[in-house]
């Protein structure tokens, strides 16, 4: 399975989610539909960030305002707070919770090919931060 692509759909279907209504699963599945190369463990791996941050979402944008020093997640660009938002729920609220460093990477390259040229440097010292506050 690749997780990595997992967290590639996820981000696509929580992007879609901020902007249009729609159920989580008609959207997973049109995004499978489109890229055929998805694995049902990664369609199982993004429904499960996908749900998972949909139910965290108060908790993670909590954290994240916490850490993204003159920032409110509300005026984040879309795909950098979403990235965000997968990567703290890995951190700290999924069941099978991810190495902060591995989340941190994943995140750092999904904002290399998703989002602007300031996205990976933001996200990186944003993640950083909060990972750095849980080990105190």
């Amino acid at each position: 399975m690749s997780r990595s692509m997992a967290r590639e759909f996820a981000l696509q279907a929580l992007f879609h989610l901020e902007f249009n209504e729609a159920e989580t699963q008609s959207i997973l599945e049109n995004i499978k539909e489109e890229n055929k190369s998805l694995t049902s463990s990664a369609m199982m791996y993004a429904q499960q960030l996908v749900d998972g941050v949909t139910a965290q979402k108060e908790a993670i944008d909590a954290e994240l305002s916490m850490y993204a020093q003159d920032w409110k997640v509300s005026r984040m660009p879309a795909v950098d707070r979403n990235i965000l938002r997968i990567a703290v729920y890995e951190m700290k609220h999924q069941a099978e919770k991810i190495d902060d460093g591995i989340a941190i990477n994943e995140a750092v390259e999904l904002a290399k090919r998703f989002g602007t040229d300031r996205s990976p440097k933001f996200i990186n010292g944003v993640l950083g931060k909060l990972s750095r506050a849980a080990k105190e």
